[in-house]
């Protein structure tokens, strides 16, 4: 069996897609999970990957399990 470590890997959201469906912006978002604007756009942008515990709050902002919303995607 392959080790899922030794494969390069990243991580995708669905954060931009699920925030605009809501009608919110960046900031109405980042106000709701408690992070500044610019971090939302990262996430959005794919430059940050966010901690377990904030992934959790998208999650419950969301409404919507946090596999619903982040993924490994293999490169």
């Amino acid at each position: 069996m392959e080790s899922r470590l030794d494969m390069p890997i990243t991580i995708e959201n669905r954060v931009r897609e699920l925030r605009a469906g809501r009608g919110w912006t960046q900031q109405d978002l980042a106000e709701r999970v408690g992070v500044s604007r610019q971090s939302v756009n990262s996430i959005e942008c794919h430059r940050y990957v966010p901690s377990l515990p904030l992934a959790l709050t998208f999650a419950r902002v969301f409404a919507r399990p946090t596999d619903e919303i982040f993924s490994l995607e293999k490169k």
